[in-house]
């Protein structure tokens, strides 16, 4: 009986040793990381005219006469969806002297009531802003020169007739936030560097 127990002792004693000396292999997995990357959109857009110097071009105005004018604003491939503006000034009396009319798809925004300065807008899709595209301002790229007396063309000073165009854009939020509304264009407009609409 002592061999017996001298011999369970011993074995005891080697499985503990094996156990505190021994190498375990546990089973393991991993995975590789997976890296999220968020980048800035932006929307890009130009506004020109054919033959201007610089951001300036003059006109003869001739009564009755149409004259070619073609303001157009260009959204630039790889752009956000956006809304798309164009403030249009006139000078005091340039209803007077020339008539246009604003090319299809601008939308007049509802608080541009004044005829010195009006804002119409439009939206550019994903897709459209994505490849990138142009919008002529003025319907048939002209302007036509009123039927005035020679005594009102007579009181035309250097500078007095002007239409200014300016153009800007914002991106439209996925959940629909940014809207063409007054609130939306007049943050465009301030965001863009520009004070009051």
């Amino acid at each position: 009986m002592k061999k017996r127990t001298v011999a369970l002792l011993m074995a005891a004693v080697l499985l503990f040793g094996a156990a505190v000396g021994g190498t375990f292999a546990w089973l393991t997995a991993y995975t590789d990381p997976l890296v999220n990357t968020f980048t800035a959109g932006h929307v890009n857009i130009t506004l020109s005219e054919s033959n201007a110097v610089g951001n300036t071009k003059s006109f003869k105005m001739v009564p009755g006469a149409t004259i070619e004018k073609d303001p157009t604003i260009a959204v630039l491939a790889d752009s956000e969806e956006c809304y798309v503006y164009v403030k249009i000034q006139e000078t005091a009396d340039l209803d007077t002297y020339i008539s246009y009319t604003p090319a299809a798809g601008w939308t007049k925004m509802a608080e541009s009531d004044d005829h010195l300065t009006t804002v119409y807008y439009r939206l550019v899709n994903a897709v459209t802003a994505a490849a990138g595209t142009e919008f002529s301002v003025l319907t048939g790229n002209t302007v036509t020169v009123n039927n005035v007396s020679a005594d009102d063309m007579a009181l035309v000073g250097e500078g007095d007739v002007q239409l200014i165009f300016t153009g800007y854009a914002v991106q439209k939020t996925a959940d629909g936030g940014t809207t063409p509304e007054a609130a939306a264009a007049q943050a465009a407009w301030t965001a863009a560097g520009f004070g009051e609409i």
